[in-house]
């Protein structure tokens, strides 16, 4: 099965870029198949209409891919810039579009949406790997790090995936070019120990 690789970062060329290449590269050295997706360079459409939001819902060619594609991933690999404790709004309506009833989590038989719902992904882990120019101190003094929250029991708990290893790369503003090259290093090895088959 294919590997998920989503990219978030506006400029081309950003440090968020190099994260995600060298994920891909790492997982490319594990044989696997790789989807990565940058969003801005695809221009995914981040707005949840109406009536798309029931579980049967018609939906375009391209949305259909991304949904086919997180389902049947292996692993996960989510890239962005922490912005107000926040991804950018184009992953959160990914999130919101592709991460959907019947694709990435179920209500059972008999719940009227009350309940906890059932993860469906079958991915056996995610990384996430965010940047940021808060110092990673004040950010869990302070904010409560509430991108830790968002992905490990908001998004990939939810939907089923329990592995899930998030790497924050700060402070990015001022890091040297030395400092960049070591942290794209962490990041091959993190994706190396979290999905090589033992």
């Amino acid at each position: 099965m294919p590997y998920a690789v989503i990219l978030a970062h506006p400029r081309p060329g950003s440090f968020n870029h190099a994260l995600a290449h060298a994920a891909c590269a790492a997982l490319g050295r594990l044989g696997a198949e790789v989807r990565l997706h940058d969003l801005y360079a695809e221009g995914f459409d981040p707005l949840l209409e109406a009536p798309e939001m029931g579980r049967d819902a018609p939906l375009s060619p391209s949305l259909s891919l991304h949904c086919r594609e997180i389902a049947a991933a292996e692993g996960i690999v989510i890239v962005h810039p922490n912005w107000w404790g926040m991804p950018p709004a184009i992953l959160t309506g990914w999130v919101d579009r592709v991460m959907r009833p019947g694709v990435a989590y179920e209500f059972l038989e008999g719940d009227n949406g009350e309940g906890v719902p059932r993860g469906l992904l079958s991915a056996r882990g995610a990384v996430v790997l965010n940047t940021s120019n808060t110092a990673r101190e004040r950010e869990v003094r302070v904010f409560g790090d509430p991108l830790e929250r968002i992905w490990k029991d908001c998004v990939f708990g939810l939907c089923g995936v329990a592995d899930v290893r998030r790497r924050m790369f700060e402070t990015v503003v001022t890091s040297s070019p030395g400092t960049r090259q070591e942290w794209l290093r962490q990041t091959e090895a993190l994706i190396l120990e979290t999905f090589s088959v033992s």
